[in-house]
Order: C-alpha cells, then sequence, then structure tokens
C-alpha cells in the first residue's frame, strides 16, 4: 500500500479536527453557543464597568458629611456660639488649621476609592481658599509711601535682651514695638537700640522706639476690671514720620487660658473694647496698632478692634509659641493705611516670634 506524503497527512488531520469541531456544534444547540458567547462578552463588559463605577459607589459617605462640615464650620464660624465655654473664640483661633482637615479628607477619600467624597471636599477648599488664599500670594514691591513697623512681645523672661534688641533692629524696620518690658532688662534695651533709634517712649511694660520724633505720649487705660495690681499695657503716641503725623498704638491685652470649661477670655475681650474705643476716638486720621492681642484676627473676641482697622493682606506669620507656632497673636493692624504683608523675623529669648510688617501709608494729614 501506498504511504501518504506529508501534505495528505495534514490535510488529513485538519479534516479530523474540523469534524470533531462540526460534531460538538452538531451536539450543542445553537441557542446555548449564543448565550454562553453572549455570557463571557457580558463578563468582561461588567467587570470593566464595575472598575469605572466603583469610585461612584456608596461608599465615602461618611467623609462626605465631614467634608461638609468643615466647610461648615469655615464658612460660618461666626453661628458658632461663644456663650458655653467661648467655644466660637476657640474655634475662629485655629480657624486655618482646618485645612489640614480637608488634607487629611483628601487622603481617606483616595484610599476608600470615593468620587462622592472628592467631589465634597471641594465646599472646604472652597471656603479656606476664600478666607486665607490671599494671604499665600506673594507680597507687593515696597512703595514710596511705606513703614517697616516690627512688634514684639520680648518676654519678661528672656535672658538675652542685647541679642534681641539687635536682632529687631537688623529687619531696619522704622518702628518697633515692645511688650513685657520689666527692669533691668529695659534699660538694655534703651542702651542697644539708643543709636539707630533716637525716639523711644515706654509706658508700664510696652514702649515703642522710633526713628522719627515722637510727641503726645499718653498712657492707655485698657486695664479689665477685677484687675487690682498695677497694671499698665497700653500707650499712644504721635510719631511725626516724612509722609505725616500717624498715631501709634501700642497694647498688650490680657492673656487666655484654655480650660476644662472652655475659653477664659472676658478679660481679654473687655481689654479689646476699651481699646477699641480709644482707637474710635483718635483724632488723627491715620492710625497704626501694633500690639500682643492675644488673639487672632479672625477671633470674634478682637472685633472692637478689626470692625475698624485693617488687617494684613498677605502672610501668615504665626508668631506663638515660639517652638511650634501655631497662630499669630502678634498683630499689626491699620487706619486710613494698609498692612500690605507680615511675616516672621527668627526666634530670640521670648516665648513669641517677632513679626515684621509694611504699611502703606494714604495721603495722611499733617
Amino acid at each position: 500500500m501506498a504511504t501518504p506524503s506529508g501534505w495528505e497527512a495534514r490535510v488529513g488531520r485538519e479534516r479530523a479536527g474540523g469534524g470533531a469541531a462540526a460534531a460538538v456544534r452538531a451536539v450543542v444547540p445553537p441557542w446555548v453557543r449564543r448565550r454562553s458567547g453572549r455570557r463571557a462578552h457580558g463578563q468582561e463588559a461588567q467587570g470593566d464597568a464595575g472598575r469605572r463605577s466603583a469610585w461612584w459607589r456608596g461608599r465615602g459617605r461618611v467623609l462626605a458629611v465631614l467634608a461638609a462640615l468643615t466647610a461648615g464650620l469655615l464658612a460660618f464660624h461666626r453661628a458658632v456660639p461663644n456663650s458655653a465655654g467661648r467655644l466660637g473664640s476657640l474655634l475662629e483661633a485655629f480657624l486655618p488649621w482646618l485645612g489640614l482637615v480637608a488634607v487629611v479628607l483628601f487622603a481617606l477619600a483616595l484610599l476608600r476609592r470615593s468620587a462622592v467624597a472628592l467631589v465634597a471636599l471641594l465646599l472646604p477648599v472652597a471656603a479656606w481658599t476664600y478666607l486665607f488664599g490671599g494671604l499665600l500670594l506673594p507680597a507687593s514691591a515696597p512703595g514710596a509711601r511705606q513703614l517697616v513697623v516690627v512688634q514684639h512681645n520680648v518676654s519678661d523672661e528672656n535672658a538675652d535682651p542685647a541679642g534681641t534688641a539687635r536682632a529687631l533692629a537688623d529687619a531696619g524696620p522704622d518702628l518697633i514695638a515692645l511688650e513685657e518690658l520689666v527692669p533691668p532688662a529695659l534699660q538694655v534695651y534703651e542702651k542697644t537700640l539708643a543709636a539707630a533709634y533716637p525716639h523711644h517712649e515706654v509706658r508700664g511694660t510696652v514702649g515703642l522706639w522710633s526713628r522719627h520724633p515722637l510727641s503726645d505720649t499718653r498712657l492707655l487705660d485698657i486695664k479689665p476690671r477685677g484687675i487690682t495690681e498695677a497694671w499698665s499695657r497700653g500707650l499712644r503716641t504721635v510719631v511725626h514720620t516724612p509722609h505725616g503725623r500717624i498715631a501709634a498704638y501700642v497694647a498688650h491685652l490680657p492673656s487666655l487660658r484654655v480650660r476644662a470649661s472652655g475659653l477664659a477670655s472676658g478679660r481679654r475681650d473687655e481689654s479689646a473694647l476699651l481699646l477699641g474705643e480709644a482707637i474710635a476716638a483718635e483724632e488723627l486720621r491715620t492710625v497704626i496698632l501694633l500690639g500682643d492681642l492675644n488673639g487672632t484676627v479672625e477671633d470674634r473676641g478682637l472685633a472692637p478692634l478689626t470692625s475698624r482697622m485693617n488687617v494684613a493682606e498677605r502672610g501668615f506669620a504665626l508668631s506663638f509659641p515660639a517652638a511650634f507656632p501655631l497662630a499669630r497673636i502678634d498683630q499689626v493692624m491699620a487706619r486710613s493705611a494698609a498692612v500690605a504683608d507680615i511675616r516672621t523675623l527668627p526666634a530670640t529669648g521670648s516665648d513669641h516670634l517677632p513679626v515684621a510688617a509694611r504699611i502703606t501709608l494714604s495721603a495722611a494729614r499733617r
């Protein structure tokens, strides 16, 4: 018998395979084959759709609620009552830090793969940007009608008053306001600053050093009721600048205490009210306030001041505590002038950081 060639053998195998497939098709009904194909295709499509829709499932609802709550606290912080434990002021003292809450929620939303939470996070981001975004913008260029001022609570426990004075003078300000001045450190500040700042006034524990002449200095009565000991923490003076006369106020408001019952700020608020009334009665058009006010500009306890004066347009300048600054309680404010920017200076021997600000003056009356 003749042996089939290689080509004939290959054709035979293909026919045999085709026959097997044909046999399978003959045994399995057509509607079963069509259903199996659709099922395989559908499972693949469902897998793709499932992966796409996983971000839009119900997960992350708690994160979305927390995001909305954070946005509400930022946008409506004034609605938080201050009657019980001064909770409103306590929230406002650390209001910028709610931005970190949004950052944490963003990380959790990514971890949970929740598009709902990510969309909800647009609310606190928008609220924080509206309140504080401008402070992150670059400072404007120096202008012709500007004063540079420095504000610093030097601490009555400062072990290096001479070094502190030199550090403040190195910033080249026109005015230096100091609080917690006590002997014998006061004599050291006077001696160290005398050459560059020949004009200075001190009342109680606050003082002002100036490159320009000072006049009409008086003690400010901002002492809260209930304090019986000697307490002099405010002064008012007139600075004769090249741009006209400016009323300068230096103040150190009472400290706050955080207790189990909440924030104790009654004395601070009372002192702020007295200071606000004094500034409202000031006859000179342009006023500059420098001081340790023991409150942030968002704190409603300082409303008697912030409602009458301009605050910094650029810069956070967190000043307290010096080791890990959490809030700016050292303030520079102005009336009929703008606080163009504010920044912190390097640490000194105090538990506060110094802050330096540029004041842009309008056309001042002489």
